[in-house]
């Protein structure tokens, strides 16, 4: 069966506005844009998801893999997005089953951009198996450096947050949206349109700017990711589901600094990497 069908409406991702500084002087900037997104399956709306715009249909491709409504990117036969009336139609082959009761019970999360989620957030958690993976210390130092290199609305604009998908020191893809729960699923969704089955998860990191979450452990390891690196730390809920799938949590991640939280058998350690170590002040 082929992939689904989806239309490329990138939107503008940033707007020009004017702004006043410390000194009084109005000087114009770059900021992010932000527009809402209303998705429909099979003509039944869902959600409204608030969005960047850079790659709307992978975005709601991978928010219906990451809530569990499609099991199979072959579920999917078409996603259609329309910014004019800021709708993304959804067409399955063969509808969602038990849809209205799969949605009836919302989630309020920590999530920026989404707000919630659909259903029990930790069922079926503990049926999740990860598959065998580690990672090179210099690998990790490798990552870091790519983030650092890469350009990024981020840079140009501020007020985003950016996830990429890594083969070891490479770089699959990189996304940026408001939210990091948008760009996870942006990324799930981008997986599933690879025909390869090289974007299995097995030798794959999942990197994000933002706090490690339970939620976002969890997409994580929905996804088959059992590697996840954050520039931020990580929540008590979200420490805890990834002892119990043994995933492996790196946060603090800067220069050549970080805190691996979970999961450290997964990390293969280089201390003579670090360089020197800073005196601690008495």
């Amino acid at each position: 069966m082929s992939l689904p069908f989806l239309t490329q409406a990138r939107a503008p991702l940033t707007c020009a506005v004017a702004a006043v500084n410390e000194y009084g002087e109005q000087q114009p900037i770059s900021i992010p844009a932000e527009r809402a997104l209303t998705v429909y399956v099979d003509k039944r709306e869902l959600v409204t998801l608030m969005t960047l715009g850079a790659h709307p249909e992978l975005l709601v491709l991978g928010f219906l893999r990451n809530q569990r409504l499609v099991r199979s990117v072959q579920e999917v036969e078409s996603i259609t997005v329309d910014w004019e009336v800021g709708a993304a139609a959804v067409k399955t082959r063969q509808g969602i089953s038990d849809i209205e009761a799969r949605t009836a019970k919302r989630v309020v999360t920590t999530g920026c951009g989404q707000g919630s989620v659909f259903g029990d957030l930790m069922a079926d958690v503990d049926k999740l198996v990860l598959p065998a993976a580690t990672l090179m210390q210099s690998q990790l130092y490798g990552i870091v450096n790519a983030i650092r290199l890469q350009e990024s609305t981020y840079k140009s604009a501020g007020s985003v947050h950016g996830c990429a998908l890594f083969r070891g020191e490479e770089m699959l893809v990189f996304v940026e949206d408001v939210g990091r729960h948008n760009a996870i699923d942006t990324i799930a969704g981008w997986m599933w349109m690879q025909a390869s089955q090289a974007m299995a998860g097995d030798d794959k990191v999942f990197y994000t700017t933002g706090r490690l979450t339970s939620e976002m452990v969890i997409k994580s390891a929905q996804m088959g990711v059992p590697i996840v690196v954050s520039r931020s730390g990580i929540t008590q809920m979200g420490h805890e589901v990834a002892q119990r799938l043994g995933l492996c949590t790196i946060g603090r991640a800067t220069n050549k600094r970080f805190l691996c939280y979970s999961g450290a058998d997964r990390l293969q350690l280089q201390p003579e990497l670090a360089g020197t170590r800073l005196p601690v002040a008495a």
